[in-house]
């Protein structure tokens, strides 16, 4: 009898992709997989991907239960504190309802793992109850996981709440932080930015104070990097927890696979355009600066002209993707002067397969908003980036892609299309460009190497599977 592992992401584009990897190489690796999103997001994945994307495969499965919130039919990310304030109080009773059905069901084996997505915490009550072991899944970086780690401690030294709105903007936040574990030259500013409110109540600040209590009650913490990238931070995290399996980056192992149909399980919650490799295809290798600002973020009507017209003035080739509801309230329309301007240099597109474009020989530099997914891509890939961060961890990606990895250029402050223009020359024809470029390739094959049998990654992969999830 096969062991039955469920799935569960944190319901949003940038959680389910990396979970949904993390589950495919478990299918391979032999588990039963119960891949559990929520009914919006399944309902976005059948209008983006078509029906046959959830019908799953053998011994792979979809299923769904509520997220608690009144129901939509928006093609649009859902609203972050509403929807973790709804999974944290709501969720458990469903989750706990689908496992006893998945164990009464003559068509698979009984629930014998839970691989959660690490702020589904919740999930945790259930492994309890049905006495079975349960890993979760930070999908953030190392950085990035221990700054939320870290954010019960800033509450009991006086940085959380804010004093003030000023605090913002006086300087306040380039306070350096040298406690932190880890973790060199790190300011207030780095840290996610939830924690820039004067609401000791927020959602999203208590939210993940929580979730990282609560993962010392997994079995093990898996993180999306690999050892040689994060080493210092990993260290100081597996001093405060006692099992961590990095088993990054995710794209590389998935590559193992062979089951091509198991491959093809795609997670976009967006339709992909295919246009955009054919395009590619016709340009030069490293002249065309690929722009993503991920699934999240929000941009202002100004914003996205002074990076429209920041583009244009580079003079470079782009490739810019556009999702529907990437300008707040209103849609992403440019004037018609801007399309003479860039005709034949650019291509907007609303959203694409972003591996496979990473990936292209033309593609020689991501303009991004440091998400981990895309800055590990990037990485896994070679490609030098420009750093817009949004929200959450994004700065602190930020400032190790800046800082540490020394592969990225910050937008810093207010954007304007001179900023723009300028940092895209430096990095796709300046002296700096060229050596980012060459120290992201020093990247690129460290994480290869650690995907590779008898590397870091690869090992802790199967530590994961027959120490933690087999020994029941």
């Amino acid at each position: 009898m096969k062991l039955h592992a469920v799935v569960i992401p944190y319901p949003a584009q940038g959680h389910i992709a990396p979970v949904l990897k993390l589950a495919k190489l478990l299918h391979y690796k032999g588990f039963f997989i119960t891949f559990v999103n929520t009914e919006y997001n399944h309902n976005r994945l059948v209008r983006s991907r078509g029906p046959d994307s959830v019908k799953g495969l053998e011994d792979f499965q979809f299923k769904t239960i509520p997220d608690g919130l009144p129901s939509s039919d928006r093609d649009a990310t859902q609203d972050i504190p509403a929807l973790c304030d709804s999974v944290k109080n709501n969720c458990l009773p469903f989750f706990l309802d689908l496992i006893n059905n998945l164990n009464e069901s003559p068509d698979c084996p009984n629930v014998s793992c839970i691989v959660s997505d690490g702020v589904m915490s919740f999930t945790l009550g259930a492994a309890e109850q049905l006495n079975i072991p349960e890993v979760v899944f930070f999908t953030t970086s190392a950085c990035g996981f221990m700054a939320y780690c870290h954010y019960a401690e800033l509450v009991t030294r006086g940085y959380f709440p804010l004093k003030d709105e000023s605090c913002i903007t006086n300087g306040y936040l380039d306070t350096k932080l040298d406690w932190v574990s880890g973790m060199r030259e790190i300011r207030l500013r780095d840290f996610p930015s939830f924690i820039r409110t004067t609401d000791p109540k927020d959602i999203m600040v208590n939210y993940n104070i929580l979730q990282t209590k609560n993962a010392s009650r997994a079995k093990a913490v898996i993180i999306n990097t690999y050892d040689d990238l994060e080493k210092e931070v990993l260290e100081a995290i597996r001093e405060k927890f006692e099992r961590v399996c990095t088993i990054g980056p995710l794209q590389l192992l998935e590559h193992e696979i062979e089951n091509t149909k198991l491959k093809s399980n795609g997670s976009s919650l967006w339709k992909e355009d295919e246009s955009c490799i054919e395009w590619l295809d016709q340009k030069p290798q490293n002249s065309v600066l690929y722009v993503n600002f991920g699934s999240i973020a929000v941009l202002s009507a100004k914003q996205l002209l002074e990076f429209a017209w920041g583009l244009a003035n580079s003079n470079q080739h782009f490739l810019w993707i556009i999702r529907p509801d990437l300008v707040s309230g209103e849609s992403a329309i440019l004037p018609e002067e801007y399309w003479r301007e860039v005709e034949g240099r650019a291509l907007l597109v609303e959203w694409c397969n972003q591996e496979q474009v990473l990936a292209h020989p033309s593609v020689g530099g991501f303009l991004t908003h440091s998400g981990w997914n895309s800055t590990i891509e990037c990485i896994s890939e070679g490609v030098p980036m420009i750093c817009w961060p949004f929200f959450a961890e994004q700065q602190m990606n930020c400032r190790y892609a800046c800082t540490e990895w020394e592969i990225g250029l910050e937008i810093e402050g207010d954007v304007t299309r001179e900023k723009v223009a300028k940092l895209v020359k430096v990095l796709m024809e300046g002296e700096k460009g060229k050596e980012m470029g060459k120290k992201a390739l020093e990247w690129k094959e460290k994480a290869r190497l650690a995907v590779k049998p008898g590397g870091s990654s690869y090992q802790n992969l199967e530590y994961l599977i027959n120490e933690i999830l087999l020994k029941n």
